[in-house]
């Protein structure tokens, strides 16, 4: 890669929220929930992170803190060599136009009473408010184009469009400043498996036009696999595996990772009825009260007595394999 410098640099990322047990004394405090514990990684222009896990396991939570729409407890975010976790409003207000977000649920994620005009628009009405009308409109129309909305359109309201073509309106809303990074949420997993494949081609193209980098959390793990060059496994908060996806995919370490791989159904109908899934026993902890050590021994086929008395770290490997397991 030519550029060595990491656009995003994220070190023991930390998002805790108090909360008190409904049968809790009056007289006892609050306790944490770690919803994101000790996550780091490096993230470059043009590149694109797939982060993939359980539901609970801190996806959303990770992608919120990023943007400082939760704030983070611990750690550092590093953009573009500024340090943000402690930065102003007045410095976010700054940044955000460089960094964007696509939401899940693409209707939920646009104002009712808004057109689409007015929608994709709204970023240039805050962040250039030196744009006239015209000039706002025909960025609006330009931008409409690039996503596959058609001009005909621009006056109508969200509950006019399909799950798809909202979720254009929302990435057509997130390009619309320009910006160097754009964190989707699981921006397909509330759409149709035709209409999946149109967006994630879509964030493609844009991403080869426009240089982005993205952060693409995801459950399908064969989309993450489309769309990624780098891979991060996260479980119970905790970032357990990161690597190449080649390597991740074909040469996974965390038994955590080879679980998830496993479940991946097969093209060939014969190897898909002979393949041995490897199925994980138990429900994901809680993370009011995680397990002691590793977190994911409660669940892991291969857990000893160490794993319950050491917290494993991601151990790096030269080829950039990143693996928190004592066993791995």
């Amino acid at each position: 890669m030519a550029d060595t410098t990491p656009l995003l640099s994220v070190r023991d990322l930390q998002v805790h929220f108090p909360v008190r047990a409904a049968s809790a004394w009056p007289w006892e405090g609050a306790r944490p929930l770690k919803a994101v514990d000790a996550v780091s990684f490096d993230l470059y222009a043009g590149q694109t992170l797939g982060v993939v896990g359980e539901s609970g396991c801190g996806k959303s939570t990770l992608a919120r803190a990023l943007l400082h729409l939760h704030p983070a407890t611990g750690g550092s975010i590093v953009w573009r060599g500024q340090e943000m976790r402690r930065a102003t409003p007045a410095q976010w207000l700054a940044v955000r136009k460089d960094i964007q977000m696509v939401f899940q649920d693409p209707l939920a994620s646009l104002n009712p009473r808004m057109t689409v005009a007015q929608i994709i628009g709204e970023p240039l009405r805050i962040h250039h408010p030196e744009l006239d009308a015209p000039a706002v409109m025909a960025r609006v129309r330009s931008m409409m184009d690039r996503v596959g909305l058609t001009a005909q359109q621009i006056n109508r309201y969200p509950h006019e469009f399909s799950g798809g073509q909202c979720q254009r309106i929302g990435i057509a809303r997130a390009l619309i400043l320009s910006p160097k990074l754009v964190v989707c949420d699981e921006p397909v997993s509330a759409l149709d498996v035709s209409i999946q494949a149109q967006i994630v081609n879509l964030l493609q193209d844009l991403q080869r036009e426009l240089g982005l980098a993205l952060i693409f959390i995801a459950h399908d793990l064969a989309v993450v696999r489309h769309i990624s060059q780098r891979v991060m496994v996260m479980y119970l908060g905790r970032s357990v595996e990161i690597a190449e996806r080649k390597a991740l995919y074909q040469h996974p370490r965390h038994p955590y990772t080879q679980a998830l791989l496993s479940a991946i159904p097969l093209l060939d109908p014969v190897a898909e009825r002979n393949k041995v899934a490897q199925l994980l026993p138990g429900d994901l902890p809680s993370p009011l009260n995680p397990p002691s050590g590793c977190v994911f021994r409660t669940r892991c086929p291969q857990a000893q007595e160490a794993c319950s008395a050491t917290v494993p770290t991601l151990q790096t490997d030269a080829q950039g394999h990143a693996v928190a397991c004592l066993r791995a």
